[in-house]
């Protein structure tokens, strides 16, 4: 009964058109999952990442001084990234002061 379904041309065209589309939001569906931090953390099996009580003095560091300069920056969206961006040129800065 389904296959004489199957060659028909409306059902033809929705298979065309609504396949694409579906693939594409069950992909992106699954990639949601696959960016949450428990998926993460059973794929690697760290419960936590562990920085060196120097990266935590710097970032503490980078912290204050941000919150010095430019008030309620904290509360920004964008802050973590911020903060992130900052250590990483200066180990960044660090390492090429090194290697010369």
């Amino acid at each position: 009964m389904l296959n004489r379904f199957k060659n028909l041309k409306i059902v033809r065209k929705l298979k065309e058109g609504i396949s694409p589309k579906l693939r594409w939001l069950m992909f992106s569906h699954d990639a949601n999952k696959k960016s949450n931090p428990d998926y993460i953390r059973m794929i690697s099996g760290v419960d936590e990442l562990k920085s060196s009580p120097e990266e935590r003095k710097l970032e503490a560091m980078v912290r204050s001084q941000l919150k010095e300069e430019f008030p309620g920056i904290e509360n920004k969206k964008s802050y973590e990234l911020l903060v992130d961006a900052v250590i990483y040129n200066y180990k960044k800065k660090k390492l090429k002061a090194e290697d010369a």
